[in-house]
């Protein structure tokens, strides 16, 4: 388990809020996540980390093969600044991205757009350019029973026939080349195992995917040559990774181990990534309010996305209040020991999101001597880049 004692010592110099990275947990989450893809490579999802050093750092690592950009600027810059195969994974309007994309033989050459639409391809071929666009087409994974729909809404192709058609739309598009099929199983991947029920139905969903994704493959891949076929998450790694029918799986959020990956059963990330937030107020003996802290996560209003202090420990947030948008109280048995100027170290619910509220993370790496070592790096925000 990380230290957070240790991570806050060794970042005591520095002002806060600050996040930090502690380099021991995130080695042994990157070497965990490829165990589980028991060779298959892994593309890294760079919403979940959102810190381009950290990206070349995993992708120097043996097992780690691509990016999996969350936006076609994003995309762009990443190329730009060395990166050689990023598959954008949600589709695109952006024309003036596809005008350059479309104009940079580099730029086609390294990137594959997401696509699951007939307008999505019009827009491509009225981007100005000559390229020819490499594109991915999004396949529904999402588990259906009945009139129930059990995972997310993205794509509307589900069927086989659906991705047959689909995919002859791509290649009957003179701007763009059909290169890869994506499906990811989120109601597999992002959801905790909670119970007995959430369990069953991860069971059911793997074996109708089990199933259905290698038909699909199989009937697309009569029409063209696929260089990809990606599917899973850091939650669905190990149940995906053995499917001869895929070339790669996807993970991203398993480098930094956030709290909505804290109640599954076949796999325990540690927690790498943490920020800290300052003492400075006392107004009440067993309170103590800190400066900002207002980071909640994506997804449905709940308390699951709401940050977790971690340390010192016996800390919880007023429920009247909650995390604030520039201050946070928070009580506990830890409370009354607080000092103004101290700090409060918080873990977020989901990976990347938080490197948003900061412009650099600190890397903290205990040497083979024992000497601890912290090294700042840029976050996106920090190298000023916002990509929504």
């Amino acid at each position: 388990m990380t230290d957070w004692q240790r991570i806050d010592a060794a970042t005591s110099d520095l002002p806060a809020p600050l996040a930090a990275v502690d380099m021991a947990a995130l080695t042994a989450n990157a070497d965990d996540l490829v165990r589980r893809a028991a060779g298959t490579p892994i593309r890294i999802a760079t919403k979940s980390v959102r810190v381009r050093g950290l990206l070349e750092w995993a992708l120097a690592r043996p097992g780690f093969q691509g990016l999996m950009a969350y936006a076609l600027p994003e995309a762009i810059w990443l190329v730009r600044n060395g990166a050689t195969d990023v598959l954008v994974a949600y589709p695109t309007v952006d024309r003036d991205s596809l005008a350059h994309l479309r104009a940079d033989p580099t730029l086609a050459s390294a990137i594959t757009v997401m696509v699951d639409d007939p307008e999505q391809l019009r827009l491509i071929a009225s981007a100005p350019g000559a390229g020819q666009v490499r594109v991915c087409l999004d396949i529904d994974a999402s588990l259906r029973l009945a009139r129930s729909h059990l995972g997310v809404r993205r794509s509307p192709v589900h069927s086989v026939s659906q991705a047959v058609n689909a995919a002859r739309a791509i290649v009957a598009e003179p701007a763009t080349r059909l290169v890869g099929l994506m499906f990811y199983d989120a109601q597999i991947a992002g959801m905790p195992d909670t119970g007995a029920d959430v369990r069953a139905m991860k069971a059911v969903s793997a074996h109708e995917l089990r199933h259905r994704r290698p038909r699909i493959v199989e009937a697309v891949s009569r029409l063209c040559a696929l260089d990809m076929v990606n599917a899973g998450g850091t939650g669905s790694i190990d149940v995906v990774a053995d499917d001869p029918c895929l070339t790669e799986v996807a993970a991203g959020s398993g480098l930094f181990g956030p709290t909505l990956f804290d109640d599954y059963r076949d796999f325990t990330p540690q927690p790498a990534f943490a920020y800290a937030l300052p003492v400075t107020r006392r107004p009440a003996p067993e309170i103590r309010t800190l400066f900002g802290g207002g980071y909640m996560a994506s997804g449905e209003v709940s308390s699951t996305r709401q940050p977790t202090p971690v340390w010192p420990e016996g800390l919880r947030v007023l429920p009247r209040e909650g995390v604030g948008e520039v201050q946070t109280p928070i009580t506990g048995t830890a409370a009354a020991a607080l000092r103004v100027g101290d700090r409060v170290w918080w873990r977020h619910p989901k990976a990347g999101e938080v490197c948003e509220r900061f412009t650099s993370v600190h890397l903290v790496d205990v040497a083979d001597d024992g000497e601890v070592r912290v090294a700042s790096v840029p976050t996106y925000r920090g190298e000023g880049r916002c990509f929504g």
